[in-house]
């Protein structure tokens, strides 16, 4: 998968690139800055919205990486059976 890739926003006539991060932690950790830059209530209007762009595009990254990674989380029962993992808190 490349690192890098542009492509158009069917929202906007603007091109926009998206870079994808490396990995989840990547990905949430600039989507933690820009939280933080946005709740500074410092950023000018069109910044915002690149930056909310940007944060929905970092949100689906993560949210689709955690659900890859649950899909592949098994843990052996009694009966040495592969079973899915299951949370205690559901």
């Amino acid at each position: 998968m490349p690192a890098t890739t542009t492509k158009k926003s069917s929202k906007s006539t603007a091109e926009v690139d998206v870079q994808l991060p490396k990995n989840f932690e990547q990905a949430y950790a600039e989507l933690e800055s820009i939280v933080a830059q946005m709740e500074s209530g410092q950023m000018q209007l069109e910044a915002s919205l690149t930056a909310y762009t940007r944060g929905n595009f970092l949100l689906q990254f993560c949210q689709k990486s955690l659900a890859d990674v649950e899909q592949q989380v098994q843990i052996l029962n009694d009966k040495n059976q592969l079973v899915a993992f299951k949370p205690e808190h559901d």
